[in-house]
């Protein structure tokens, strides 16, 4: 028995000391390894989040933001649009190649006559009547030109040129609101970082306070319920560390969202949240410029100008159209040789439209219909945009007036608790006294951090519904 024991012992040895030799040795390995990889290549293996300043962030998501390259191909098309427009002046030409073969007697008294074969032996009845198949070959050239139509091509290229006026001014809104969200994205990671912060101090005070109950409950001093309300609040402020990493990882996913890359590309802000000296601006002068500049109301312009312009186009159907045209035609009997005829035509039309059941009068009231419409949705517009500028800037006042409340607060609050703490060491307060005086320094610095991401965005947002949000406004550029 004891030999068995001292050779089970000697093997479990020789084992451990196996394992502890594997283990550096993939230690030394991993050393020389780290050691003699390039920096470059260890940081594509583990690659660190890129810093990026809000400047650099706006650029980035103006290049590649989804919504940016729909509102560019918006663009593209209405150019497009106008080209196809002009078109309606210019004159269309044709060209046709046609093969033919049959035994219709009109049909080969014609295509002779085309091909300037036609003899005199064709006008027997027998071969009128019942010709023997005929082959002809027709080359074809044509041209078609609307030389006046009452104006109704000159105000269709009108209304397209309005129309590529109207995608422009939604193209500048949606860089306005890609600007804002890139703001609004990259403040919120700012913000997140700042709870992380104070969700770890607030943790180091309720490990101190933890101390001070412990201490004071091992003395006898106070009961142990003083030592477990600690306890309680110690687990709540690590469950807020837990949330507050949790929202700065979904801040940071938000952010490569709004630059137009996936969720899991990670940058890091190279800025941190702090006040900004951001210039004043009055109400009167932010809803004039709203109503003169915004990019939104303009496209509402725009759209009823165009629809104005469909107006006239209905009323120009009523009026006369001219149209020339030219045709030159040369017939064969076989593909690849002459032999045969060419003939050509040319010459002018004028239609004007006598009765339609009433459907030119009906597009027409059709159209002026959308355009009283259009007049309707202006005005709506502008009541909108109106109260959306009150409303940003009641929001962004409202925060920069309690930015010296917010700060105020955290010195006030933060003697509170030194106060407080002196008062429970000497046991002239309770644990419920600390315990409030150490909520209250903590929400002051939360609303204080707030308040500041409050006044930033609520800066972005008032610029963007006055419509003057722009990679260069004053709350992007530090």
């Amino acid at each position: 028995m004891v030999r068995e024991m001292r050779s089970r012992l000697v093997t479990w040895r020789i084992t451990n000391a196996r394992q502890n030799a594997g283990v550096l040795l993939s230690c030394g390995v991993a050393v020389i390894l780290a050691a003699s990889f390039p920096g470059s290549l260890w940081a594509q293996v583990n690659p660190a989040p890129s810093p990026l300043t809000l400047r650099q962030a706006v650029a980035m998501a103006l290049e590649r933001n989804p919504q940016h390259k729909v509102a560019l191909a918006d663009t593209q098309v209405a150019a497009a649009d106008i080209r196809a427009a002009r078109s309606a002046l210019l004159p269309h030409a044709t060209f046709s190649e046609t093969a033919t073969r049959g035994n219709d007697p009109v049909y080969v008294f014609g295509s002779k006559l085309r091909q300037q074969s036609f003899t005199t032996g064709d006008f027997a009845l027998n071969t009128l009547n019942t010709p023997t198949p005929f082959s002809n070959f027709t080359t074809r050239f044509g041209a078609t030109w609307n030389l006046f139509d009452s104006l109704a091509s000159w105000r269709g290229i009108a209304r397209a040129e309005r129309q590529k006026e109207s995608v422009g001014h939604q193209l500048e809104r949606t860089d306005q609101e890609i600007v804002f969200r890139v703001v609004e994205a990259f403040y919120a990671v700012l913000l997140a970082r700042k709870q992380l912060e104070v969700a770890e101090q607030s943790l180091k005070t309720g490990e101190a306070i933890l101390g001070r109950s412990k201490d004071r409950f091992e003395s006898g001093v106070v009961v142990e319920s003083d030592y477990l309300s600690s306890q309680v609040r110690l687990a709540s402020r690590r469950r807020e560390i837990i949330g507050a990493q949790n929202n700065l990882a979904m801040a940071q996913a938000q952010l490569s969202v709004a630059l137009g890359t996936s969720p899991g590309t990670a940058f890091d802000p190279a800025e941190a949240l702090a006040e900004k000296n951001l210039p004043q601006i009055s109400l009167e002068a932010m809803e004039k410029q709203a109503l003169e500049m915004r990019p939104d109301l303009r496209r509402v312009r725009s759209e009823e100008a165009a629809q104005q312009q469909g107006v006239s186009i209905a009323k120009s159907a009523f009026g006369p159209r001219v149209n020339g045209f030219a045709a030159w035609q040369a017939d064969n009997p076989t593909f690849f040789s002459g032999g045969g005829g060419n003939d050509w035509i040319a010459g002018i039309e004028i239609q004007v439209d006598l009765f339609q059941g009433g459907a030119k009068r009906a597009e027409l009231t059709h159209q002026q219909a959308l355009q009283a419409k259009a007049a309707s949705v202006e005005e709506m517009a502008k009541d909108g945009i109106r109260i959306e500028v009150r409303r940003a800037y009641y929001e962004m006042d409202a925060a920069r007036q309690q930015i010296d409340v917010a700060r105020a607060a955290i010195a006030e609050s933060q003697d509170s608790l030194r106060i407080n703490q002196d008062r429970y060491d000497s046991g002239l307060s309770t644990i419920s006294d600390l315990l409030a005086a150490e909520e209250a320094a903590r929400r002051s610095q939360a609303d204080y951090w707030e308040t500041i991401y409050r006044y930033h965005t609520g800066y972005a947002s008032l610029e963007l519904a006055a419509g003057s949000l722009s990679p260069q406004s004053p709350v992007v550029i530090p």
